[in-house]
């Protein structure tokens, strides 16, 4: 998108914000100032209201900032879904969804309160044992290390040309990483990117998994 297109004033972002959809907000880190773009609930809505069910697995939207304390940190995984999505997408595919660390752990800890639930009930004891942690992360192509699931910052799922799904998990490293967090990081086989914007520090690829908002939307702000 142009930089007239993507102008808070007189592009696109004005024509979303005047309708109703979108608001724009303040951000700094340090010296650098910007501005965030954030869905509002009526573009949410619309959004919802446009999309084609088929998937079992369908892009999350959300309106607002759902975690304002952590902008900083979402706004440097942001930037490395940028960088991980130009390197997939010029190996042609098609990126069909993008999932955060909070749907991960949500759904992790749904399950570990699922098992637990039927660990507890009478007929637990002749019934088969529920799945283990280690089975769950299989499923949902997560390592687990020293008895703990890693969770990447971002995955990004998406479709070969020859229909195979996988995903990539994206991690932002930053100065903070050190002793058994950095360790497990640099073993989990997640794509790395440092959040000084040094880019990619190595990493890999997950296995198996609709579309995002188009990121290009805000890319000016934020870059």
């Amino acid at each position: 998108m142009s930089a007239s297109r993507s102008d808070a004033r007189t592009g696109d972002l004005y024509h979303l914000r005047e309708a109703g959809l979108i608001r724009t907000t303040p951000f700094g880190v340090g010296r650098h100032r910007t501005s965030l773009v954030v869905l509002t609930e009526r573009g949410r809505d619309l959004l919802e209201s446009r999309r084609l069910h088929g998937d079992e697995r369908e892009q999350v939207f959300y309106a607002g900032a759902v975690k304002p304390r952590e902008l900083t940190h979402d706004s440097q995984a942001y930037r490395a879904y940028l960088r991980a999505a130009e390197r997939l997408t010029g190996q042609g595919v098609d990126i069909r969804r993008v999932v955060l660390d909070y749907e991960l752990k949500r759904d992790y800890q749904r399950f570990l309160q699922e098992r637990n639930r039927a660990r507890r009930r009478p007929e637990a004891a002749v019934e088969q044992e529920p799945p283990t942690v280690e089975d769950w992360a299989r499923d949902h192509d997560l390592p687990v290390l020293d008895g703990h699931v890693q969770f990447p910052d971002v995955r990004i799922e998406y479709e070969r040309p020859d229909g195979r799904r996988e995903v990539e998990n994206v991690e932002v490293v930053t100065p903070h990483y050190r002793g058994a967090l950095a360790a497990a990081k640099a073993r989990s086989g997640f794509t790395c990117y440092h959040s000084g914007g040094r880019g990619r520090i190595g990493g890999g690829h997950g296995r198996s998994g609709g579309r995002p908002f188009d990121p290009r939307v805000a890319e000016n702000l934020l870059s």
